[in-house]
């Protein structure tokens, strides 16, 4: 499964010097790191998972000795891998940048990792079962949707979405984030055991 892993990041070896040249473009403009980790890892967890669908690479993948458990599985564990890359290199660049004496707080790798794994419980079995162009699709209009509600009906929401981040970051009961910490590893696992499911059953 490791090997599968590591396939993800060698495909998009070169695109990561991008990612890393954005990453520092967007420190430098101070693009609060929060935001860089989780959209960096969502983007690269969906990159790898196109790759995936180009030129029938699902019939070599299935050809290979790996149950399709193990397939599914590696893009669940990558993505909490690659989640962990991003913070690392993030982290490291504000500091080398910035000079920040950042001392990583659990709190924030707790949020990056929840969103991350919220967000990936409902895109991966969604894109197993259809498509990424469909993914695409459905983003757009819910892009699309969110412009309509911050230019129309709620002109403050990105404002009111900061302040939930910061409150969140403020909370000090320690058993309120053990059971949202709960919560999201019970709907990571759904959602993984879902995508083996839905994977088993399709036909290349």
């Amino acid at each position: 499964m490791l090997n599968l892993i590591l396939k993800d990041i060698l495909i998009q070896k070169n695109i990561l010097i991008i990612y890393i040249a954005t990453i520092i473009l967007y420190l430098m403009v101070n693009v609060p790191s929060v935001y860089i980790v989780f959209i960096y890892s969502i983007v690269f967890v969906l990159s790898a998972f196109s790759n995936d669908e180009k030129d029938n690479a699902n019939i070599l993948l299935n050809s290979l000795p790996y149950t399709r458990k193990e397939i599914v599985s590696s893009k669940y564990i990558g993505a909490l891998i690659f989640t962990g890359l991003f913070m690392f290199l993030t982290y490291l660049f504000d500091f080398l940048l910035n000079g920040n004496q950042v001392a990583v707080l659990w709190k924030e790798v707790l949020l990056i990792m929840g969103l991350v794994m919220i967000v990936i419980s409902f895109i991966l079995p969604i894109s197993y079962k259809f498509k990424t162009k469909y993914l695409t699709i459905a983003i757009m209009g819910l892009f699309g949707v969110y412009m309509v509600i911050i230019n129309y009906f709620v002109p403050n929401l990105n404002k009111q979405i900061r302040t939930v981040v910061q409150n969140f970051m403020t909370v000090q009961e320690l058993q309120l984030y053990l059971i949202v910490s709960l919560l999201i590893v019970v709907l990571y696992i759904g959602s993984w055991m879902l995508s083996v499911r839905i994977y088993k059953r399709k036909a290349f």
